[in-house]
């Protein structure tokens, strides 16, 4: 067994128990703790440091910004939680520069097919969904009415539990060559 195949496996199995430990947490609180996110963040960078060098954390970094960047627009429009935005942060300190592309096109798929199947059990509401749809192509619909009938955004109805699909994008890029 070589040494990179023993270090692929950890990685696997430790960004695994993270990624589920954050996505249950997420799935029954609809929020993620400081300390699962930026402590994860924080392991990843100091692990990528100490093995890589200067490079390895750069790498690390880099990948962690452009994935947390990939969340900043939704966040800013409350379409996305903080925790989110940390967690693809560390997802993407944990996956890499080279990974990093792989990790969001995984997570979209997922969060995609997430929010869809919670549609249909009807786990999330479609009010919002259908407001937004509506203002993006029907120029005769009143969009401060259809605003002012939609469910509170701290509704745990109206949030899907990202971290589901940030943690499938996570183990699907490190799975992928």
């Amino acid at each position: 067994m070589s040494a990179t195949f023993l270090w692929t496996v950890v990685l696997l199995v430790l960004a695994g128990v993270w990624a589920l430990a954050l996505s249950v947490y997420d799935l029954r609180q609809r929020m993620l703790p400081n300390y699962l996110t930026l402590g994860g963040a924080a392991v990843a960078l100091a692990v990528r440091g100490l093995t890589g060098g200067w490079g390895g954390l750069m790498d690390g970094a880099a990948a962690g910004a452009v994935a947390g960047a990939f969340l900043l627009l939704p966040f800013l429009m409350r379409g996305a939680g903080g925790g989110d935005v940390k967690m693809l942060f560390a997802a993407g300190a944990i996956a890499g520069w080279s990974r990093v592309l792989f990790l969001l096109w995984f997570m979209s798929l997922a969060g995609l097919v997430l929010a869809v199947v919670m549609l249909a059990l009807k786990q999330v509401e479609g009010a919002r969904l259908k407001h937004y749809a509506r203002c993006a192509v029907d120029w005769r619909y009143d969009r401060m009415a259809g605003a002012a009938s939609l469910p509170s955004k701290d509704s745990a109805k109206t949030r899907v539990p990202f971290a589901i699909a940030i943690g499938i994008g996570l183990m699907l890029s490190l799975w992928v060559r």
